[in-house]
């Protein structure tokens, strides 16, 4: 009886030592892939314009939150060729937009009119549905936009919540998020591109 019960816990631990922690696609690794990811660590970003834009760009979303903070002005221009509807506007920062946007310029290079900003940074909320089809799977998850700056804060609200799908596939090696379309399923890049607002 005893000889049984050293062989049983024997095999056992051999199994559990045989199987990675990848072999099982739980919530908690479900979670720590996607956040892992690339697609998913991937900044939200923002391009500043300034410069002679054209009146639609100028009453874009994002242009009316930076008016409306005090950190860009408007005047009004010709419009050079290229640059429609009229009428243009001549956009600069106002001394309190130099303020709040140098700090975010890692390189700025004099005289240039278009300028990335690194804004927010996507945050799991919970994995809310795992579909298994042999080595094949399906992860639902909840995210949301946590900002890095000031400017973030204005433009993105993390009150939002969005929801995505992604594909898992199980390899000889664990499980991975996919990276390439199979069998009709989304990329984790497809996904967060395609995320609806949660409810």
């Amino acid at each position: 009886m005893r000889t049984a019960k050293a062989l049983a816990v024997t095999v056992s631990l051999f199994l559990a030592l045989a199987c990675s922690p990848r072999d099982f696609l739980t919530r908690r690794l479900a979670t720590d892939l996607i956040s892992a990811s690339e697609a998913f660590r991937a900044p939200q970003v923002f391009y500043l314009r300034t410069g002679v834009i054209s009146n639609k760009d100028f009453s874009a979303p994002d242009s009316l939150v930076l008016q409306r903070r005090g950190w860009i002005i408007g005047n009004p221009a010709p419009c050079p060729v290229g640059v429609e509807p009229p009428p243009c506007w001549d956009v600069l920062l106002s001394p309190h937009g130099v303020e709040v946007f140098r700090p975010l310029m890692p390189n700025p290079t004099p005289g240039a009119s278009l300028v990335e900003i690194r804004l927010a940074r996507r945050q799991l909320l919970e994995i809310t549905g795992i579909s298994r089809a042999d080595n094949n799977a399906e992860v639902e998850f909840t995210w949301h936009w946590v900002a890095l700056n000031e400017v973030g804060t204005a433009l993105y609200d993390n009150g939002v919540r969005y929801r995505s799908t992604v594909a898992f596939r199980k390899y000889d090696d664990g499980w991975r998020v996919t990276t390439e379309a199979v069998h009709g399923n989304q990329t984790l890049d497809e996904a967060l591109h395609n995320a609806q607002p949660a409810p």
